[in-house]
């Protein structure tokens, strides 16, 4: 289990912002605009207390937006397992949230989802 959550960060740590997500059925979501690891080690929606990884910057910018912006049950899954947060015309919001887990690869442009845009979780 500790392989699968190390491949998982090493996956989240080759997006960066702006790369376009396509999903499953090769349907454009959206593009990158977080880029956020993991920590297995969150247990709440709390801002740590440290760097899980990332940069400074990165975690400030975090905590500040109120990252990730759902329901509580799934932001501590969220934090636990790394995400992204996608910008998108596809739901009222603007935002959907993609699980490490589900992201099955990247090319160098973009990330390619193992889920479908409709199975992502939209920002509230």
């Amino acid at each position: 289990m500790e392989q699968q959550g190390t491949d998982q960060q090493g996956t989240v740590s080759r997006v960066t912002t702006g790369m376009r997500v396509v999903d499953a059925a090769g349907m454009d979501v959206g593009t990158v605009d977080l880029v956020q690891r993991g920590d297995p080690n969150a247990v709440t929606v709390q801002a740590p207390t440290a760097d899980p990884g990332g940069s400074l910057d990165e975690l400030i910018e975090s905590a500040a937006a109120g990252e990730p912006d759902v329901p509580a049950d799934l932001a501590a899954r969220l934090l636990r397992t790394g995400y992204l947060k996608v910008s998108t015309d596809l739901v009222p919001t603007g935002a959907v949230y993609v699980l490490a887990d589900q992201i099955a690869g990247i090319s160098t442009d973009q990330v390619l989802l193992n889920a479908l845009a409709a199975d992502l979780p939209a920002e509230d």
